[in-house]
């Protein structure tokens, strides 16, 4: 029975050039991930609409609790292959966002008050270069605290992997892949976007 290495012994990434293109880069990222998380606490939902690609991926997988050495091939459900807490696109945040904004919605009425938290942003992959990017791959860690009526309050704590693309409107999320740090979903919903 063959385990994965562990991370001290895992194969290390070819780190990108740590040059002026590359700072000024992840300064960019920073800073539109930063105003990301602005307009969702702000509830400027559909600003926040604005920023995602018409093709946007948005994925968030159930956690499962599994043996040493399988946590690789399936502590995180599959994208398109079972069950999942998001799987959506465009379209279906769109809906959900008209859903808020209805005032109606029972779980968001009234509004929740959200803080998103964002640190760790790491760059990955530029495509084609750092001097003339694209598209970039970067990852970050989230805390976004959430508190409903009187007493509700949640906190959701995890990693994202996003795919960050250039368009002749700005930068644009095409994917995002969350990754929640608990196995249970201790709050009573999921209305917030990560």
């Amino acid at each position: 029975m063959s385990a994965e290495p562990l991370a001290a012994e895992a194969p290390q990434k070819t780190l990108l050039p740590r040059n002026d293109a590359y700072y000024r880069l992840k300064a960019d990222m920073e800073d539109f991930l930063y105003a990301e998380a602005d307009l969702l606490d702000e509830r400027r939902f559909r600003d926040w609409l604005n920023l995602l690609a018409d093709d946007i991926t948005y994925f968030m997988p159930i956690r499962r609790n599994v043996k040493f050495g399988q946590h690789t091939e399936r502590e995180n459900t599959r994208q398109g292959a079972g069950i999942s807490w998001f799987d959506e696109d465009k379209w279906t945040l769109t809906k959900r966002v008209d859903q808020i904004l209805t005032g109606v919605h029972y779980a968001e009425e009234p509004l929740s008050r959200v803080t998103h938290m964002i640190s760790n942003v790491q760059i990955t992959r530029v495509t084609p270069d750092v001097n003339e990017p694209r598209e970039v791959e970067l990852r970050c860690r989230f805390l976004v605290y959430q508190n409903r009526i009187e007493y509700e309050t949640y906190t959701f704590v995890g990693k994202r992997t996003d795919l960050i693309r250039k368009t002749a409107d700005g930068w644009k999320i095409a994917r995002r892949e969350i990754l929640l740090d608990q196995n249970v979903l201790l709050a009573k919903n999921l209305s917030t976007f990560f």
